[in-house]
């Protein structure tokens, strides 16, 4: 049945840099046009992420001075702006270029992507909105009999996962070593990596360790012990890592020789001390993981639409208590994904 677009639009706009002030819920924001070559997608759930509360407080700047380069792109953001990086939705409207045979189709945004119009969420509006426009090529259409909002659980987390396993190459053949692994990115990747094979050794806090092996992680390994003294030296292939912080020189040495260390956060402190003999000694390879590469997300929805990975849902929120979801997000509480919901009407 065809959707009647409205003029207007509910969404949270961030007004600009600083605290849960600066996000603002708001019921007169014009509904997008689409270009030429993009489509308008109805969002139904938007998942909260570490970018969203990254940007808002100008965490990617390296100048102390002022926040003009607090972007992934490292470029000043235009305020006000939409966030939100993680939607499901439906097509309800298309560009000239697109096929009407994608109207009604319910899809995945690629979340991590950048074109002209900058990255999804962060220079160009994003999804926490009852609409919002995206490049075509950009909104997969997924078959999957899961809930909207345990759809919205996937797109950011997961495919920030699948994308460093993909660039760090895990097979079957290796031991791989998760660090933040009860966040949505970790819980992700644990998942992953067993769906390829790969013996996985989870880092979390105590008392979420049953939930990781019930995920099918294979060991599991408090924050707070020493790593080296449980694990030994040498002995692991693989190390995903999105905490870095003081303990980042521990992964090089749990590292084998010519093992693969690929980072996508630093929720534990972004500067770390490397001993660069470490390094070149071990014949290390380094990957830092942001932008996809061009078959993660596909590969990711085919994942999902064959049962391969589960979604996990900690909580659900409406899109105006976005403050309060934000606040339990930092505790560090929960397992999986924090979900907005979007108000249909």
């Amino acid at each position: 049945m065809p959707t009647t677009i409205p003029n207007m639009m509910k969404a949270i706009q961030l007004i600009g840099h600083g605290g849960p002030e600066m996000l603002q819920y708001r019921d007169d924001i014009p509904v997008p046009s689409p270009s030429e070559d993009q489509v308008i997608i109805r969002v139904s759930a938007a998942a909260v992420n570490n970018t969203d509360i990254n940007t808002r407080i100008a965490w990617y700047s390296k100048n102390d001075s002022n926040s003009s380069d607090a972007s992934w792109s490292g470029e000043p953001l235009v305020f006000p702006r939409i966030q939100g990086a993680d939607v499901c939705g439906i097509i309800v409207a298309v560009g000239n270029n697109i096929s009407k045979k994608r109207i009604g189709e319910r899809v995945l945004i690629e979340p991590c992507f950048s074109d002209e119009n900058g990255y999804y969420g962060s220079e160009c509006d994003g999804g926490f909105a009852q609409f919002t426009v995206v490049a075509a090529k950009h909104a997969y259409v997924i078959n999957s009999t899961l809930s909207d909002i345990e759809l919205a659980s996937f797109p950011c987390s997961y495919s920030t996962a699948e994308n460093m396993l993909t660039r760090a190459n895990v097979t079957s053949r290796d031991r791989v070593l998760i660090s933040g692994a009860s966040g949505g990115v970790g819980s992700a990747a644990v998942q992953l990596a067993k769906a390829r094979g790969a013996y996985v050794i989870a880092i979390t806090s105590t008392s979420k360790n049953q939930q990781l092996l019930s995920l099918g992680a294979d060991q599991v390994v408090s924050r707070d012990t020493n790593l080296i003294e449980i694990l030994g030296e040498n002995c692991i292939d693989v190390v995903i890592d999105l905490v870095a912080g003081k303990q980042w020189p521990t992964f090089l040495e749990l590292l084998k020789p010519k093992g693969r260390y690929a980072v996508s956060g630093a929720i534990g402190g972004a500067l770390v001390e490397l001993d660069i003999r470490t390094l070149y000694l071990k014949d290390l390879s380094f990957f830092g993981c942001t932008l996809l590469e061009p078959e993660v997300f596909q590969n990711l929805v085919k994942c999902i639409e064959q049962g391969k990975i589960k979604p996990i849902v900690a909580q659900t929120f409406a899109l105006e208590e976005i403050n309060t979801a934000q606040s339990i997000f930092l505790k560090k509480k929960h397992v999986g994904k924090i979900v907005l919901t979007i108000p249909q009407e």
